[in-house]
């Protein structure tokens, strides 16, 4: 057993521990398909939850996108985001020759599944704000992809921004029903039904 996939064991435990990490897959079972998995964005802990969430034989399969900027910056954020979550790296700035999307796009050319934040950046305002045109673009260029919606529930509280040190808060992960990009549908609408679709995965009864 590599010392990747020791470490993988490991973070997933202390999620688990830290957070429960139930995962509710409400509209669709956790199948091996290739998907994009959409979700709000409160921490840095987010894409670790929905990961630890994922049955074990998913979490090879997909990979979560981090800025290249942050989880490059030191040796051992780096080793994990590369050797662990096998991240798709984007950069943040950038010159104007350069597309945002691409690593997205070759790492759905070349199979892998993704989970993205559509928002950009974090909030801690407990609802999403604006979805950018990311998520609309790689609906569009792969439309055989499944886009599932997601919502993590409680996680601003177990590690809200700004802060470094988790809080025990049992969290959960909850799967919707897959989407995909209508015919005709133009951007701003889709982006509005997608950011519905993820608000349509808050249990019932959550404070925002």
């Amino acid at each position: 057993m590599t010392r990747a996939t020791l470490m993988g064991q490991l973070l997933v435990f202390i999620a688990r521990l830290i957070t429960g990490a139930q995962g509710h897959w409400r509209g669709c079972p956790p199948e091996a398909l290739q998907r994009i998995y959409f979700a709000n964005h409160q921490s840095h802990f987010d894409w670790v939850l929905i990961w630890a969430a994922l049955p074990h034989e998913l979490r090879s399969l997909t990979r979560p996108i981090a800025a290249k900027d942050y989880w490059t910056s030191s040796p051992l954020r780096h080793w994990i985001t590369r050797e662990v979550f096998n991240a798709v790296y984007v950069n943040r700035t950038r010159t104007d020759d350069q597309d945002p999307l691409e690593p997205l796009v070759q790492a759905l050319a070349a199979g892998d599944s993704l989970v993205i934040f559509p928002e950009g950046t974090r909030s801690n305002k407990g609802v999403p704000q604006a979805f950018k045109s990311g998520l609309y673009h790689l609906a569009e260029q792969f439309p055989h992809v499944q886009l599932v919606p997601v919502w993590i529930s409680n996680v601003q509280r177990v590690m809200p921004k700004g802060e470094v040190v988790p809080v025990p808060i049992l969290c959960t992960v909850t799967f919707g029903t897959p989407m995909q990009l209508e015919a005709g549908e133009d951007k701003r609408a889709f982006l509005e039904r997608a950011r519905d679709a993820v608000l349509a995965q808050r249990p019932a009864g959550e404070q925002t």
